[in-house]
């Protein structure tokens, strides 16, 4: 059961770029407000000043206030000044701070409040200032006047309310916050699209289950028999199992991925998959010393082809496979020909006993049951597994067939055969050793087709011997009877039988040796040991 917290990648993606984009955001604003609150109060503080430091240098200013200004004039220079400017206040007093103009004209005659008139008109100074005078809180520029003889006459004092600052300040940060709420749903927009085309690429997994099929592909790449290569568009390699550098005779400790696949592979023709989209299926190949048999089949995604994956096997495997196969074919095309012979025969004795011809049909049947039935009666005693007793029955009709005259020695005994021993290895060692025997025998006239058999299970070892009276094996062959696709046959697709019994007599750990027999042809001993080997 999944959590209630749990959320797709998509979701993921998605809350993260937009929570990173909130906080950009946010940051930004908060870094913005301050920056907009401060360069308008600087910007104020310089024009407050200036506009004082203007007025406190005009003659008629220091003039009006030396002559205590009886007509008011300051006031009306003042408010002009005030509405060409757009300051809240425009505010000139004489050298006690008493007002000569104000935007409430009740106010002219009254002394400035706010405490910070005293730098200009007692040090001479020029200075901006936060106070509360008589309209509330604002920013103020102080300046001196000065008469011609440099004395201190009185002092201009020019504001912006706070309020009035802050209603500047709002318009600018609306435009802010306006700007982020757009920039805001582009950057979901944005994100919607990343999470939507991130989960494309990933085919809509999660990154649990990317990790889980990775591990899934490892084992089973790792696992398999078959060597495996997986190059991309651009022919490097992306992928190479221990099987693919086993067969190919390429270095197991050696990493090949990221190197292009002619480095490793000269003249192979995987890039021709790539190039042409075209599936190489059964291909038979020649790399280096070894016949591979490969299947090579492109990567497509979205009608463009991205890479290659190639698998393959040592031809002489899949002849080692066929040529099992061929066996069970052959006892089954056997056992065919043995029903309908046995069919045959069994129609003759009824119809010998329908004509009353009973010595006839005695006769018959004793003729056929006489060999078969001794046979019968020696392998139920002597040999007692039944897939090892019917190989030798199966063989020894099948010698009845090729006109050869098969010989089972009667002092013979395998019965004590191990548990763990495989049934189907012994009989692929004891089927090719007879088989290889009926073909060397079957070029001689019938009455010379001798071939003995002769099973042993004394002592620690199984032994099997077989021996033919054919024509022996040359000294060229001999040193190599037991390599793939080596035979004394020119017919095609011999040279496996002795392969297999090699093959399956080191899974056993055991040993073959190869002699002239005393019916004039080779002889063939297999020793198997009966206990496990210590490294098996």
């Amino acid at each position: 059961m999944k959590s209630p917290w749990h959320f797709t990648l998509q979701t993921k993606m998605i809350v993260f770029i937009v929570a990173l984009v909130l906080f950009q955001l946010g940051s930004m604003a908060v870094v913005s407000t301050n920056l907009v609150d401060t360069t308008l109060e600087d910007q104020l503080d310089r024009r407050v000043l200036d506009m004082s430091l203007i007025i406190a240098a005009m003659p008629e200013v220091a003039e009006l206030l030396e002559a205590k200004d009886p007509e008011r004039k300051l006031q009306v220079l003042a408010e002009k000044i005030r509405a060409q400017t757009g300051a809240q206040f425009v505010v000139i007093g004489d050298h006690q701070g008493k007002r000569y103009s104000h935007p409430n004209p009740r106010k002219i005659g009254e002394f400035m409040v706010g405490g910070d008139n005293d730098q200009a008109l007692e040090k001479g100074e020029v200075y901006t200032s936060k106070a509360v005078g008589t309209l509330g809180l604002s920013l103020r520029g102080k300046v001196p006047v000065f008469n011609t003889d440099g004395a201190i006459i009185g002092i201009v004092s020019v504001g912006f309310l706070e309020e009035n600052i802050r209603q500047m300040g709002g318009g600018l940060r609306g435009i802010i916050i306006l700007s982020n709420i757009v920039l805001l749903v582009f950057g979901v927009f944005v994100a919607i699209l990343m999470a939507r085309s991130f989960k494309r690429a990933t085919f809509g997994l999660e990154p649990q289950e990317i990790g889980r099929m990775f591990k899934e592909r490892s084992a089973i790449i790792g696992s398999i028999r078959e060597g495996v290569v997986a190059i991309n568009r651009q022919g490097l390699i992306t992928m190479i199992n221990q099987a693919a550098k086993r067969t190919l005779g390429l270095r197991s400790d050696q990493d090949y991925v990221n190197q292009h696949i002619d480095d490793v592979l000269p003249d192979n023709d995987i890039q021709t998959v790539l190039q042409t989209g075209e599936s190489q299926l059964d291909s038979e190949q020649q790399v280096g010393d070894t016949a591979i048999i490969a299947n090579r089949i492109p990567i497509w995604h979205e009608q463009e082809v991205m890479g290659v994956v190639s698998s393959f096997r040592e031809k002489d495997e899949m002849d080692a496979l066929a040529k099992e196969l061929s066996q069970v074919q052959d006892y089954s095309e056997m056992l065919r020909q043995q029903t309908h012979e046995y069919s045959n025969k069994l129609h003759t004795i009824s119809g010998l006993i329908q004509l009353e011809a009973h010595d006839k049909a005695v006769e018959l049947i004793s003729s056929e049951t006489s060999g078969y039935q001794d046979l019968l009666q020696f392998l139920v005693t002597a040999v007692q597994d039944p897939l090892v007793a019917g190989c030798i029955l199966g063989k020894y009709h099948r010698a009845k067939e090729l006109n050869i005259s098969l010989n089972v020695d009667r002092d013979s005994n395998f019965t004590d055969l191990p548990e763990w021993m495989s049934r189907e290895k012994i009989v692929t060692v004891l089927g090719n050793l007879l088989d290889n025997a009926f073909h060397a025998v079957s070029l001689l006239p019938s009455d010379k087709r001798l071939v003995n058999l002769s099973l042993t299970d004394l002592g620690n070892d199984l032994i099997i011997e077989v021996e033919d009276s054919g024509g022996g094996i040359s000294e060229e062959v001999a040193g190599h009877i037991f390599e793939s696709g080596v035979s004394t046959s020119e017919v095609k697709g011999k040279g496996i039988g002795l392969y297999l019994v090699k093959q399956a007599i080191s899974y056993f750990s055991g040993e073959i040796a190869v002699n002239h027999s005393s019916l004039g042809g080779v002889s063939f001993t297999v020793y198997i040991p009966k206990k496990l080997d210590a490294n098996g």
